[in-house]
């Protein structure tokens, strides 16, 4: 008999890859969106139009416990990957009341919905590298003290501890994943890599300039969000849960990400990138880059697709896009 998954957060970049993943492994799948996104469908859910005829889609609200606990009490459940969230930093900065509300209580309200109706129901949160923030020690591992710098990253922490305490209070199988960046084609057009990857390809075809960028220097620990959501699905597959950092333990910097894009399409990227400090962050964070040797020694994962294939790929996909005028 098929098990049954239910995804928050379904057509964001990575619930659209574990959706991919979970459906060939036989998972009966399901998501909850907005209902707004129901409604427009073209605009809101395109990253899993090819899957629409293969998962049920529920309306809801993170910030609505009635909601949340309406879809869990309707679908019985073997697994639930928690990834909604307000996840962009810099307008966690902007507007943290909203990004409390979204990423603190939406965890609660999940966490508290399946333990009344589904308390065998395995549970994973998306934690974030963020939540180190200002690291104390390189490279960081599970046992590192966060120390997070923005409301997200605050956002995240808490979470992160309510996932742990309703695992150590009830006895739930709560799993929590300290992922470190990861990106693909399909990450959104406000975060720093595709920022990058689609002015590349914009410039290259003759539809943007210039591009603006902040803190060329901040480091981080890059990989593909494919890979990342594998890790997901085998934290749920353990006989106990755990809390596991997925990352490739390498790092690059933000002009690395500018020099690889721009080269791939034959530019010098010092031709065309603009600094702002509009762009830097109140409190920075300059290093995050991850040891994930017990996910690789319980979870058997590691990731295969490097800096330079990652990039690339993300850049021959923008320039398709840009040269149809998609983006």
């Amino acid at each position: 008999m098929a098990r049954t998954a239910l995804i928050t957060g379904i057509t964001g970049q990575d619930g659209s890859y574990l959706a991919e993943h979970l459906l060939g492994l036989g998972y009966e799948v399901h998501g909850i969106v907005r209902r707004v996104a129901l409604e427009s469908q073209r605009q809101r859910l395109g990253r899993i139009a090819h899957l629409l005829d293969r998962v049920v889609l529920h309306p809801g609200m993170l910030e609505s416990y009635p909601s949340i606990y309406s879809v869990v009490g309707r679908v019985d459940l073997d697994e639930c990957y928690h990834l909604a969230a307000q996840s962009f930093v810099a307008e966690s900065f902007d507007d943290g009341f909203s990004t409390m509300q979204t990423n603190v209580m939406g965890t609660h309200f999940v966490l508290a919905a399946l333990k009344e109706l589904r308390p065998r129901c395995r549970f994973y949160f998306a934690g974030s590298s963020e939540m180190f923030g200002k690291v104390r020690e390189v490279p960081q591992t599970e046992d590192t003290v966060f120390h997070p710098r923005s409301p997200y990253a605050v956002s995240k922490v808490t979470g992160f501890h309510l996932t742990r305490n309703f695992r150590e209070s009830y006895g739930m199988f709560c799993a929590s994943g300290i992922l470190f960046n990861h990106e693909s084609p399909r990450r959104g057009l406000e975060f720093v890599t595709r920022k990058i990857t689609s002015s590349a390809a914009r410039i290259k075809v003759g539809r943007q300039q210039r591009l603006a960028l902040g803190n060329l220097d901040a480091r981080r620990d890059w990989g593909h969000a494919r890979e990342y959501v594998a890790a997901m699905h085998a934290m749920l597959q353990q006989d106990d849960p755990d809390d596991y950092v997925v990352a490739t333990g390498r790092t690059n910097s933000v002009r690395d990400v500018c020099e690889c894009a721009f080269s791939v399409l034959g530019l010098d990227y010092r031709d065309y990138v603009d600094l702002d400090p509009k762009y830097y962050r109140p409190a920075e964070v300059e290093l995050l880059i991850g040891d994930a040797a017990k996910a690789r020694e319980q979870l058997d994962w590691e990731p295969r697709i490097g800096f330079e294939a990652l990039i690339e790929e993300m850049v021959r996909s923008d320039l398709e896009l840009a040269s149809r005028g998609e983006i």
